[in-house]
């Protein structure tokens, strides 16, 4: 007979403060209840649908939620729809980012990317971000980070490559801003 799952601990504040990852945890929790679950990482896709005016039925909203799920189903390994702050620091590393955040995270960029030309403006970049549950002022610190050059343009491999560098603690100006 199955024995009881103990509940699960909420994510320690501090660390929600103080880590890369950490903070991009707390990104994820879009209620804030300590949690990031099933539904505030879908919660996130549909928030960044709504921002950029997309229909269920676009094929890029459709390819957001299909990578959503096979990140989902990645990161919540045991299947009850919670993913804890410990399981969260245990998964994501290098390997993950690259075999199953940045699909996820490239197709949430293409949303944004409105004429589709493989980069996002001040306003786009921002929409996305506030979508993804980050404050306006944090992305606008952000973008000017990534837009090294002043061209007013981030890329699709900058965005991703600078979210990387983040989460694995390589250091990057536009997730120190944005987080």
């Amino acid at each position: 007979m199955p024995q009881p799952q103990a509940a699960p601990r909420r994510a320690p504040a501090d660390a929600l403060t103080t880590t890369p990852k950490g903070r991009v945890y707390a990104m994820l929790d879009t209620d804030g209840d300590g949690f990031a679950s099933r539904h505030d990482y879908f919660a996130r896709i549909e928030r960044a649908r709504q921002a950029t005016g997309r229909t269920h039925d676009d094929p890029l909203v459709i390819a957001a939620h299909a990578t959503g799920e096979r990140a989902w189903a990645a990161m919540d390994a045991n299947g009850d729809g919670v993913m804890t702050y410990e399981e969260y620091v245990a998964w994501v590393d290098a390997d993950k980012f690259d075999n199953v955040c940045r699909h996820a995270l490239g197709a949430l960029f293409d949303l944004a990317d409105a004429d589709q030309d493989g980069a996002l403006d001040r306003s786009q970049f921002t929409a996305l971000r506030q979508a993804l549950n980050n404050r306006a002022s944090n992305a606008d610190a952000a973008f000017d980070a990534l837009d090294r050059d002043g061209g007013g343009l981030i890329g699709r491999t900058e965005y991703l490559a600078s979210i990387r560098a983040y989460i694995t603690g390589e250091g990057s100006p536009m997730g120190d801003a944005l987080y």
